[in-house]
């Protein structure tokens, strides 16, 4: 059995290494400098124990790795590259593989499920690190992140218990849940100021503006009749981790959408987390000026290329006073 990580990485890239580190049979896939590097020097790996060189196989494409229906692909990529990624999947795996969507958002288990049968979803509270090419970096120490999964849309089985119990011999919490999507729901929740520190950058706090964004979005679920956990059970899943701050190499720099305009992206996820509350609203009625400015903004402000921090507080209050 073989774990291909698809979309290597601040979240992939940690999976796989530590999967690869105890001993498990890794491939990465990835594109760009970063497959570059990847194939030239393998994947620097640092985190609280050190930085390791690993040399673990990566292609650019599944087509490359000949794949079985004994393999198990992860989804690691932003969700608006998942539509093609899954195309590239469908045409040249196994129909029966398993899929695991280690991914933010709710929408990528139904985007897969319309292509493989056998699709799981996966909480993931795994705070890394990818700016560079060839390297990422593991911010939680000494478990690297909960990687809670189960069959979409419900349901567990052996295959789910086994990768739980792999990735928790790897170094991560990880059990078999018969419920993921109520979790990823509470995740969703909290991934809605990704697009703000990408707007506002890592100094100016919005407390009051996610306030609202939160209201919104729980306005949503519960006029859609979503169930998520609640604070207090999310709260204690989360405590598993002891999280790495500044002074040491393996700190975390900021959220996945930061470092993604960080690294020169032209795309965020906010149409795929902010957005899912704007789609929600537009469907049961529900308004959500908060989520769709944030979505509308971090859009614009990754096509620009201008990198992280472009907006203040103030320019954001004034857009959404303004209607």
């Amino acid at each position: 059995m073989r774990y291909v990580i698809y979309g290597a990485g601040a979240i992939g890239g940690v999976i796989g290494a530590r999967l690869h580190l105890t001993g498990h049979d890794v491939a990465l896939i990835a594109r760009g400098a970063h497959l570059e590097a990847l194939r030239e020097n393998g994947l620097t790996f640092v985190s609280a124990e050190g930085t390791e060189t690993l040399p673990i196989a990566a292609a650019g494409s599944p087509a490359e790795l000949d794949l079985t229906e004994e393999d198990i692909v992860i989804l690691a990529m932003k969700s608006q590259d998942t539509v093609a990624a899954l195309d590239a999947l469908f045409a040249s795996a196994p129909p029966s593989i398993t899929v695991v969507s280690a991914q933010n958002g709710v929408v990528n288990e139904r985007m897969a499920l319309r292509r493989f049968p056998n699709v799981y979803g996966q909480l993931v509270i795994l705070p890394g690190t990818h700016l560079d090419p060839g390297t990422v970096i593991s911010s939680a120490s000494p478990v690297y992140g909960v990687l809670d999964l189960g069959r979409y849309p419900n349901g567990s089985d052996e295959r789910a218990e086994g990768i739980a119990s792999d990735l928790t011999g790897a170094g991560f919490s990880a059990v078999a849940c018969d419920d993921i999507m109520p979790w990823k729901y509470a995740k969703l929740l909290r991934n809605l100021a990704n697009s703000t520190q990408a707007i506002l950058g890592l100094e100016e706090r919005a407390e009051g503006l996610m306030a609202r964004a939160h209201e919104e979005a729980l306005a949503c679920f519960a006029a859609a009749g979503i169930e998520l956990v609640g604070d207090d059970e999310f709260r204690e899943r989360f405590e598993v981790l002891n999280r790495i701050f500044s002074g040491s190499p393996a700190a975390r720099a900021g959220n996945s959408s930061w470092q993604s305009l960080t690294r020169g992206s032209t795309t965020i996820e906010a149409a795929y987390l902010n957005g899912e509350i704007a789609l929600l609203g537009r469907l049961h009625g529900v308004p959500t000026p908060v989520n769709a400015l944030l979505q509308e903004v971090g859009a614009e402000l990754a096509a620009s290329g201008r990198g992280p921090g472009a907006y203040t507080l103030a320019d954001l209050e004034e857009r959404l006073n303004q209607g």
